[in-house]
């Protein structure tokens, strides 16, 4: 008997349906991955089954047997909480905030002691279990929350796995660590496995088999590795096409001017919490220079210091030691920074959804840095400043009215994008701006920078887990590893001939 059968599934919200006719199955000790664009409908065809989704489903799926489609709450519950465990996309969200590592993971077991707690940590790879254990979930860092997340998930001995985008912002060699993890308990535990992603090439190395789904429906599915090597739908190919490798051709980049930014023996400290006390030295004696043209690559895994060293740059974040010029001149502290100190240089985050003023249309947003940085533009001005910034992205007038609610991930990246451009900067900030993005909107997303990149002359501080990406955009690469420097160079040298282990480790995560 399966553990996991689909069979005709339809999920819609109203008189719109979001999946039609997608059927599986999954056995004991299988992992089968459901791939497919944001949107896709992958999410939603496990949600709305289990009652966790406002979309109705219809048709048949059945857990050990069990219907779920037509089941009351109290039953679905009952399945849920027996045979399922959940682990998501964003740890910090799904994690309660005020609750500590352990009493989190105490709540899935009747009878909980200390060492049963800590094993099961160590179980899932966290170094210095009881440690983690008094813990709260903004003091892990990435990897550290979603092996937590892991743990909890399998505490109760589950069935049925549900891993749903369980590794998109995390960096490319946490990323296999975490999917091998996955595999190691699935076969030790004889757990079947839900792999949901939008990442094709590393599924296709961990799952047994994969679905590949658009616009709600099935188009392909196989044996993993067959999907990922010989694909037969052209929605598939395209997938495949998109995906970032290092022997992607890297297309001409800009030439490189004088300097802009240069940041001289960057120092970042941070109290340490809990018992401990002391200091964290997050960034350690980190010097960078940034010219005109060019763009300059931060890479390193979860936790070696990358967003902490560009907050310091930008004057968002502390600085402990060390100065930063622009254009020759110290800029000062960022208590002290007035809103024309920051005019030649705009951030860009991971989460563009989060960084948009939900209240707001998109063109608002945009808008928002002209009242600050160019005060002297009227009404009117800015409106066009605006809808130039917006046609630059390629944003339409109607797009530019939602909010970022009604906006898709690939959307409202490029509403982020627009706000950082309409002040016309010379260098743009890249804080993983792509990573939680599927392949095939991440891959418009780069080709708009390349083109932007070119016309404007625009420098940029590209921070990314990915080397296949900073392979296309950037000129220098600069590998962070506990906030120190450990190797810098021309990218196409230090991919192809890496030095240090941190940074072999990165790229052979990245093929």
């Amino acid at each position: 008997m399966s553990v996991w059968e689909v069979e005709n599934l339809s999920v819609g919200f109203g008189a719109r349906p979001v999946v039609e006719g997608l059927g599986y199955a999954i056995g004991a000790g299988e992992c089968v991955a459901l791939v497919g664009e944001s949107g896709s409908g992958k999410s939603q065809s496990w949600l709305a089954p289990f009652g966790l989704s406002p979309g109705q489903a219809n048709g048949s799926v059945r857990l050990l047997g069990h219907e779920l489609v037509g089941q009351d709450e109290a039953a679905l519950r009952r399945l849920r909480g027996a045979h399922v465990g959940f682990v998501f996309q964003q740890p910090l969200s799904a994690l309660t905030p005020h609750l500590s590592i352990g009493a989190q993971l105490a709540e899935k077991l009747v009878a909980p002691d200390p060492a049963r707690l800590e094993a099961m940590l160590a179980e899932v790879g966290i170094d210095r279990p009881a440690e983690r254990l008094k813990q709260f979930p903004h003091q892990l860092s990435g990897g550290q929350r979603q092996r937590a997340m892991i743990a909890m998930a399998i505490a109760h001995a589950p069935e049925l796995l549900v891993a749903d985008e369980p590794t998109t912002a995390l960096d490319a060699s946490l990323r296999h660590d975490i999917l091998l993890l996955l595999d190691r308990l699935r076969r030790e535990r004889g757990m079947a496995v839900l792999l949901v992603s939008h990442d094709l090439a590393s599924v296709a190395r961990h799952a047994d088999r994969v679905v590949v789904m658009r616009q709600g429906r099935m188009v392909e599915s196989g044996a993993a590795g067959a999907i990922f090597q010989r694909p037969c739908a052209d929605y598939t190919r395209d997938l495949v096409a998109a995906t970032p490798r290092l022997d992607m051709p890297v297309p001409p980049l800009p030439d490189i001017g004088a300097a802009l930014l240069e940041a001289g023996n960057i120092v970042v400290r941070f109290r340490r919490p809990g018992w401990r006390g002391g200091w964290i030295d997050a960034v350690k004696d980190v010097s960078l220079r940034i010219c005109e043209g060019e763009a300059v690559a931060l890479v390193g895994g979860s936790g070696s210091g990358k967003s902490t060293l560009a907050r310091a740059i930008a004057r968002l974040g502390p600085l402990e030691g060390g100065a930063v010029r622009w254009r020759g001149v110290v800029l000062p502290g960022r208590n002290a920074m007035k809103p024309g100190d920051r005019k030649g240089f705009q951030p860009v985050f991971q989460d563009p959804v989060d960084s948009l003023d939900p209240r707001w249309p998109a063109w608002k947003s945009v808008e928002e840095p002209l009242l600050r940085l160019r005060p002297e533009l009227d009404t009117m001005m800015r409106r066009e400043k605006v809808a130039a910034a917006l046609g630059e992205v390629g944003l339409d007038a109607e797009l530019a009215e939602r909010r970022p609610g009604a906006l898709s991930g690939g959307q409202a990246q490029r509403v982020a994008l627009a706000r950082a451009l309409v002040s016309d900067p010379d260098l743009l900030i890249l804080d993983e701006a792509t990573s939680a993005l599927d392949v095939s909107v991440q891959a418009r997303i780069v080709a708009l920078l390349q083109d932007i990149q070119r016309r404007r002359r625009l420098a940029l501080l590209f921070i990314s887990h990915d080397l296949a990406l900073v392979r296309q955009l950037c000129h220098r690469v600069v590998v962070l590893d506990r906030g120190e420097v450990v190797e810098a160079g021309d990218t196409r040298s230090l991919i192809e001939s890496p030095r240090h282990p941190v940074t072999r480790r990165l790229v052979e995560a990245s093929q």
